[in-house]
């Protein structure tokens, strides 16, 4: 009896132990997609100053950076990989912090891989799309990520449930998948996949996807008509507009249009949690 009165009192301190490491008011996001996502506008000064509440849980090994995988940093960019450059993640936690209480914490997990295809995100299918383009600058941020961005992701949000609590995901991709209207199905497997995988409720954890260049000339911008369409089909997915957001390219957004996407990332989740939000779309 004392032996197993002895085994009942360490299994719930254990449990007790776990629930006192999980920070409630540590929110945490995942962002995943391709080009932009990872983050393609230069570093400058003003993007080098981060409030220590707003932090990046590092997904691979960085030695340039002084960041090894599976610990939390401060969220100085490159926020995605070691050599990715500003992206809208940086933004959206930035604003997050500045509008939330201070006891509030941000960390984001940042999986991208420029040029890929939605699918190379579909657990099922993934394989089918890890060489979309079978040059080295594409399999090897394939590879960075053991072969499998998707489960690297889920890995990464397990460990990282253990110190807080996610509370959104957020996406930009469909460049590589314009004019493809069977994308939307492809995000909703993807987002329900992750929901169920990490134990999540659609209703507490919503997609925000943003939208494609809308600048004159772009590669893209036809994409746009399909990704807003995303809450018809996923009910918990909002869509970050892109209007006015500068590029530097004909795919990519310039250091300003990032910060501005990244904005408007957080000012609609803020929304969502209840937040009153005055600011016109910037």
């Amino acid at each position: 009896m004392n032996k197993l009165k002895s085994l009942s009192l360490g299994a719930l301190l254990l449990l007790t132990m776990n629930l006192a490491a999980q920070n409630p008011n540590f929110y945490i996001y995942l962002c995943f997609g391709q080009s932009n996502m990872e983050g393609q506008g230069a570093i400058e000064e003003q993007d080098k100053t981060v409030d220590s509440r707003f932090l990046t849980f590092q997904a691979i090994d960085c030695p340039n950076l002084n960041r090894v995988k599976g610990k939390w940093y401060t969220a100085v960019p490159p926020t995605c990989q070691c050599n990715s450059k500003l992206s809208p993640v940086d933004y959206f936690g930035r604003t997050m912090v500045e509008r939330l209480p201070d006891s509030i914490t941000v960390g984001i997990i940042n999986v991208a891989i420029g040029g890929c295809d939605i699918r190379l995100f579909d657990k099922d299918i993934y394989q089918n799309f890890d060489s979309t383009y079978n040059q080295s600058w594409f399999t090897s941020k394939v590879a960075a990520y053991a072969g499998n961005p998707y489960k690297y992701l889920i890995d990464l949000a397990r460990q990282a449930q253990k110190d807080g609590v996610i509370k959104g995901i957020l996406l930009h991709q469909g460049e590589t998948n314009t004019g493809q209207v069977e994308w939307l199905s492809y995000v909703k497997k993807i987002y329900h996949d992750m929901l169920k995988d990490l134990s999540l409720n659609p209703q507490s954890v919503p997609l925000l996807a943003g939208e494609v260049l809308t600048a004159e000339g772009n590669c893209c911008s036809a994409m746009n008509k399909i990704i807003d369409q995303l809450p018809d089909s996923v009910h918990t997915a909002y869509v970050i507009s892109s209007l006015g957001c500068p590029a530097q390219d004909q795919a990519h957004f310039n250091s300003e249009g990032y910060r501005m996407l990244g904005k408007r990332y957080a000012l609609q989740m803020l929304k969502l949690m209840g937040y009153h939000i005055e600011d016109k779309m910037q």
